[in-house]
């Protein structure tokens, strides 16, 4: 089919369109689709159907073979069908940060602190899968590829069937949406990779590795997975469904920091009206002592409705505070930042911390130059105290040198000030931690945290746990990371949180390099 080609093309009843095809009709449904779909700039899922010159009337496109020059074809939208995901329990923490403020709750079973395990929400239960696994097919599908499979082991042949391709991407589409919903290049290529190695007769002979076209028809396939979706109200996608036509790619609402559970919809039965008043009920219960479990659990019910006020409408820290104050608490930033990600809070961070902690401390001892000087008196504090919480605040200061970034932009010592004088300075951070006492014995350390110019959270006895628990946050509230932090946050996410960690910076790539030596 090299010879030049014209279709006439019916996008609707009052659009009806020619295509040029210089190359001639393109061998699959599939290539034929993309073609039309990049040409008239087309937005969702459709199918092709095509005017028979015996019957001259429409039927089904499953192959380029039934058209010929000047055919007719007709574009159809396809309805969607909706999926409902469902949450399991990930594994339990192995590590924590201690801190006196919170000892009375750090018992609280796993029972009573409820993340998106009721069958009542709908939300991802994990992270991206490594390697990812390929569902089963149906089953006329999968008895094509054990055939074709068994003719490529035996002389390489590989598998030329454009029928079972539509299977083939909705099954993968369906499984990706699983764990996201806009996955990133690197994830479709990991979709492909283990698609080809299951099944090897897919791999395509005209490719460097067999997989760019796959990659390619996975990409736009997601782009109708998610247009179908959209079109059922699905919360994560509707957000950007304005802002697609008139804005750019930055100002799509989307997860930026490998969040699971970015926008889910409400639980099962649930609506705005009904959520607005468990909100109204949850103002009261944090007045009551001892009352943690009746928190968590209305917590996890609302959690979707928060998240919705929270990236559509981007509140201050202010009127946060006072609509949903439970949400700056210790326990309910930990259980908020697991229904966000799927993973613990300060065990996943303190875990990774320590792991690391001996490889850090020897690369800082051993950096010259300007960072050197100024980590030397960091590190002096240790010969002093080497208790580990003081280990912990030594390694997080002089990583932020480490990056040439400067330690007063994160965290911000007040020893010896007056309470006003902390008070009056407090309002012009716009995030900070900050520490005061610790001086002696009778005056204990005091760590904060600060959001536009408001203190937050007090009472926490470390740095580590407060530089933890303000990540949390700043999940928990869609914050973005300072820039001139930039690489300290993307630390502390990537190698410490394990949250996109295939992705880094050369700067962190390095520091990740010489930790694995």
């Amino acid at each position: 089919m090299s010879e030049p080609a014209k279709l006439r093309v019916i996008l609707d009843d009052h659009d009806i369109r020619k295509l040029v095809l210089p190359s001639g009709i393109p061998g699959t449904r599939e290539d034929l689709e993309l073609i039309i779909r990049e040409t008239f700039q087309l937005q969702g899922n459709f199918s092709l159907l095509y005017k028979d010159a015996e019957f001259g009337d429409f039927f089904s496109l499953t192959t380029t073979a039934d058209l010929k020059d000047k055919d007719t074809v007709k574009v159809v939208l396809v309805e969607p069908l909706y999926i409902t995901l469902t949450e399991t329990h990930p594994a339990g923490p192995v590590s924590t940060l201690s801190d006196r403020s919170s000892s009375s709750s750090s018992h609280t079973s796993s029972a009573e602190t409820i993340i998106l395990s009721s069958a009542e929400n709908r939300g991802r239960s994990q992270q991206w899968p490594s390697p990812f696994e390929i569902p089963e097919f149906a089953y006329d599908t999968e008895l094509i590829l054990e055939s074709a499979n068994a003719a490529f082991r035996k002389d390489g042949t590989c598998l030329n069937n454009p029928s079972i391709k539509s299977d083939v991407l909705e099954k993968l589409a369906e499984r990706i949406y699983q764990f996201c919903a806009y996955p990133t290049s690197e994830q479709i290529c990991n979709v492909a990779e283990a698609l080809i190695q299951k099944h090897p007769c897919l791999k395509e002979p005209g490719s460097f590795s067999g997989l760019y076209g796959w990659q390619t028809r996975l990409k736009y396939k997601m782009g109708n997975y998610r247009s179908k979706l959209r079109r059922l109200g699905c919360p994560e996608l509707v957000v950007n469904s304005a802002s697609n036509k008139t804005a750019a790619a930055t100002g799509v609402k989307k997860p930026r920091k490998a969040e699971v559970n970015f926008l889910p919809p409400y639980p099962t039965g649930e609506s705005k009206q009904s959520l607005e008043k468990d909100r109204v009920d949850l103002l009261s219960e944090v007045k009551k002592k001892d009352n943690q479990k009746t928190i968590s659990e209305k917590m996890s019910k609302t959690f979707s409705y928060r998240r919705q006020e929270v990236v559509n409408e981007n509140p201050a820290i202010e009127d946060l505070l006072h609509r949903w104050p439970a949400l700056f608490e210790a326990i309910q930033i930990k259980e908020e930042f697991k229904r966000i990600t799927t993973i613990e809070l300060e065990a996943t961070f303190a875990a990774n911390l320590d792991k690391h902690t001996v490889r850090l401390l020897t690369l800082f001892r051993a950096k010259g130059g300007a960072a050197g000087r100024k980590m030397c008196p960091l590190l002096d504090v240790l010969k002093q105290d080497e208790t580990t919480e003081m280990r912990r605040d030594v390694v997080i200061r002089c990583l932020i040198v480490y990056f040439s970034e400067k330690v007063d932009d994160l965290i911000k010592d007040y020893h010896g000030a007056s309470p006003d004088e902390v008070q009056e300075d407090l309002k012009q951070h716009t995030m900070k931690i900050v520490t005061k006492g610790g001086s002696t014995e009778d005056d204990p350390l005091d760590v904060g945290i600060v959001l536009e110019g408001r203190e937050v959270l007090a009472g926490l006895s470390s740095v580590a746990r407060a530089c933890a628990l303000l990540l949390g946050l700043i999940y928990a509230v869609n914050l973005s990371y300072p820039k001139q932090l930039r690489y300290t946050f993307e630390c502390c996410q990537k190698m410490l949180l394990e949250l996109d960690s295939g992705k880094l910076s050369p700067k962190v790539h390095t520091l990740k390099s010489k930790l694995l030596c």
